[in-house]
Parts: C-alpha cells; structure tokens; sequence
C-alpha cells in the first residue's frame, strides 16, 4: 500500500475514534443525569463544554501537524484523552464533568492533524476527495450516539464510559508504530504564518461558511439525544438510533462535498447549501410535528455534510503554504459553530418556552452568508480576470469614455517604459511618435465611434524614445443603453520593427 493510502486510512481511522470521545458526555446524558443531579441549563453547559477546547486547540495543533507530522500529534492526543474519560467514569458532580468534558474536547480537536497532513500526499485536484473522506471520520459521532447508550442500558454508563480507555491506548500505539516518520514537514513560526493569514478576507469567509455548516452539524449532534426525549417523550435508545442517523447522513454527504468541489466551482456547491440551510432553519422555527422535524433535521444534515466537504476544498486552494494554521483557524470556528447554538437554544426556551429563535437564527445566519458566498464567487472571478490581465504578453491600456487612461497591466510598463502611476489620467498621445499624422487619427476615432472597433499597425514611442511598430486593437465597451464607457487597446510589438528616436 503506497503511503499516501496506508495514512489516509490510518487518520480517518483516527478521527472516527477521536470523534466518538468528542461525544461521550452528550450522547450518554439522559443516563447521566439520573445519577448526577442537573438542571436544563446544567445540562447544556456539559454537553456544550467538550466544544470548547475541541475548537480552540485546532488552531495550534493544526500548526503542530504542519511543524512535528501527525504520527506524533495523534499519539500524544489519544494519551492525553485517557486522563477526561478515567475523570468523567467516575465523575459524582457537575464539576466533575466539566473538569472531563473540557478535556475530553481534544478528540474533537484531533481533526485539523488529518486535514494538515494527508493533502501533502496527494496531487490539489484530489484535495477536495481526499479531505472529504478523511472528514468522515466524524462518523465517530455516530457510532457513540448509538452504540452508548445501547451499552449503557445494559451495562451502566459509567463502564460504558471506561470502554473508550481501551478504544483511545490501541489507537495510541497504533500512531506510534505505523505512522508515518519521514511526513514532510514546515519549519516556520507560529507568529510568522498567522502574520501571513490574518489579513486575508478568504481566511475569515471560510471560518464563517464552516462556523454554519459544521457548527449545525455539531450543535444538532450534542443537542438532539436530550431534545428529543424531553420535547417528543422519545425513548434513549430511540433519541440515540435518530441522532446517529443524522450524523451517518451528514458523514457521508462530506466526502461527496469534497469529490463535488474537485469538479466544479466549490462556491456554487456553497450556494446550494445555505440556501437550503436557511429553509431547514426556517422551517424548523415553526416548531413542527416530529415528521416535519425530522424532515429538517436531515435537511440539515444533508447539506451541512456537503458543505462541510466544499469548505476544505478551499482551503487549501487559497492557502497551500499556511495550510496548518489556516486548517486550524477553519476548522477551530466551526467547533466554536457548534458550542453556542445549544446553550442558546436552552435559555431561549426557558426564557419563551419554545425554540423558534433559535431555528430562526440558523436561517438569518445562513440567508446572510449565502449572500457572501455570492459576493465572494463574483469577485474570484473578477480576481481570475486581473490575473489573466496581468500575465499577458500582450499590452492592455483602459481608458474612459473621453481616452483618459485609467489603467495599464504589466506588460504595457515592459513595452513602452511607463509605469501606471506615470500614466494614469493622461491620454494616449504620450505614446504618439510623430509618425502619423492628424487624419490618420481622425480615421481611427472615426472607425471607432461608428463600429467601436479599430486595428492596424501603428508607430509608437517609448519612454526612452526609441519608437517602435506595434499591433493595435482598440475596442469600445458599451453599456446596456448603448453609450460608450470605456475603450480597451491591446498592443502587441512586432519584433524587429525598430527606429532610433
């Protein structure tokens, strides 16, 4: 098995464990609190606290697998995850709990070392798949949401809760023999690399769309085993069976959001996701029966997984160089997405008695993000049409309506000498060379205001005077009502064709 696939199947394996700790304390909750005494809010506070360090420790630990490989960072993780679940097994107080629960965030941290690492073994075409299959993982969600509280049932909570020492100590050994030691790896500061993002709109456009579709699907998987039993009398085991079957939906939705971004632009796909997010939330506020419900539910889950997937085929897109600490950042908003949403929920309802705002807020969030998602689809494409613009041999002079330069692109500096600060609010005439007389201007401008069109062979002057033959179209762009708003020239020398000034 070449490396590539012998890790990417070790690390989604690692993330489908990390995940399954990550969710211990929500998934058993309705055991929980009949044997440690909690109140609604006390409850929300637990299940949201694993969150916690879960989101904020990515960003580092993202950079860490980017500087020390991930063989090393999930081997140190899966050891430090037996000190939460030895805690929380023993655990007679909410202090307790969230002393473990707070720890116990590091399975869900554990993501950004995949996402850092496995991109480094496959071609960028493969980036979107490949972070979409390892993401899967978080199908660890799942498996705890059902398999734990079918244990607990028969063997208590507390042992079910020590089985996952077993679970993490393989998982441990397993990095430590079989990953992967020659992982290419980055030696760069953390204050250099975050000075390199920061600043970058992209970065905190990608936080947002992965706070939403990542932050639902977590929030949705803490909040959903006590939701359903208290709001519909639901049975534990059946709030569980539901509950992993919304995390198994949005899993395997991931990896075909990331395959989809690998084929088409991954801002359509994002289009798509939050405007079906705005319905499900939507619809949801209204408080439905539990069909409808459970219909918005996997509504959710559906395009949560495929955004989910789309997002970390843009990452790294835009950031291949600072890939850990972008991961990090990324993927640490989108546990930070999944921390709020339920502890509001809880105090929306105690303050109003149902949760429409807090439905309602996943609609409004979304509805404005989807408008940013256009906005930002549009001005890649502007950025594309600049890059095209740029590194053309051709020169491009834009003018207005009256031929007053209002911009130049690379070339046009390499061929005349005139830099775009030297030219800009001046005409072309600087270019004249004396060749030509007044009528054959008088023709081009009369060719171009009756077709908006002109080309020919013309001579020009440089700015050390050197005059030059070049190939000249000019063309006029017009708007909707007809009326002439700029002209465009496209020059390019005809080798040889040299006089001395």
């Amino acid at each position: 098995m070449k490396q590539g696939s012998k890790q990417l199947v070790i690390q989604t394996a690692n993330l489908v464990a990390g995940f399954m700790v990550w969710v211990l304390i929500s998934s058993l909750m309705p055991f929980i609190k009949e044997d440690v005494s909690l109140s609604s809010t006390q409850i929300a506070w637990v299940t949201a606290v694993p969150v916690i360090l879960g989101s904020l420790l990515r960003v580092p630990i993202g950079f860490w697998a980017n500087r020390y490989g991930a063989r090393l960072l999930f081997t140190i993780s899966f050891i430090i995850l037996l000190v939460p679940i030895a805690i929380i097994s023993y655990a007679q107080s909410i202090s307790m709990l969230i002393l473990g629960g707070f720890i116990l965030g590091i399975g869900g941290a554990v993501f950004s070392i995949g996402v850092t690492s496995l991109p480094k073994y496959y071609p960028k075409e493969k980036h979107g798949f490949i972070n979409g299959i390892y993401g899967a993982g978080n199908i660890g969600t799942a498996i705890t949401s059902f398999a734990a509280p079918a244990l607990a049932n028969i063997y208590g909570w507390r042992t079910t809760v020590q089985v996952f020492l077993l679970i993490v100590l393989i998982f441990a050994v397993i990095n430590f023999l079989f990953g992967d030691r020659k992982e290419q790896k980055a030696k760069i500061s953390f204050s250099k690399s975050f000075k390199q993002v920061y600043k970058n709109p992209k970065l905190w456009f990608l936080s947002l769309c992965y706070f939403i579709t990542f932050g639902s699907f977590v929030a949705f998987t803490v909040y959903l085993p006590s939701f359903l039993v208290n709001h519909f009398d639901l049975g534990k085991v059946d709030a569980g069976l539901r509950t992993a079957g919304f995390i198994a939906l949005a899993t395997i939705f991931r990896p075909v959001g990331g395959w989809l971004g690998d084929k088409i632009n991954p801002f359509l796909i994002l289009m798509a996701v939050f405007f079906s997010l705005t319905f499900a939330g939507f619809l949801l506020s209204f408080t439905p029966s539990l069909p409808i419900y459970s219909f918005g539910c996997l509504l959710v889950a559906f395009f949560a997984g495929i955004g989910n997937g789309a997002v970390f085929k843009l990452v790294p897109l835009y950031f291949s160089k600072q890939a850990g600490i972008v991961n990090g950042i990324v993927s640490a908003m989108g546990g930070l997405g999944g921390f709020f949403p339920p502890i509001i929920l809880t105090i929306l309802f105690n303050w109003t008695g149902h949760y429409a705002i807090g439905f309602m807020s996943l609609s409004e969030f979304s509805l404005a993000t989807l408008v940013l998602v256009v906005w930002f689809y549009y001005l890649d494409k502007l950025e594309i049409s600049a890059k095209i613009v740029n590194h053309v041999v051709e020169g491009i002079v834009l003018t207005d309506s009256n031929g007053i330069i209002q911009q130049v692109n690379p070339a046009f500096t390499k061929i005349t000498g005139y830099t775009q600060e030297e030219v800009i609010g001046k005409t072309p005439s600087v270019l004249q060379s004396g060749e030509h007389d007044n009528h054959f201007y008088e023709q081009m401008w009369d060719r171009l205001k009756s077709d908006g069109f002109w080309e020919g062979a013309i001579w020009n002057k440089r700015k050390n005077n050197q005059v030059y033959k070049e190939w000249l179209t000019i063309t006029a762009i017009k708007d909707d009502a007809g009326e002439t708003k700029h002209y465009v020239g496209m020059f390019k020398e005809e080798n040889g064709k040299i006089k001395n000034g």
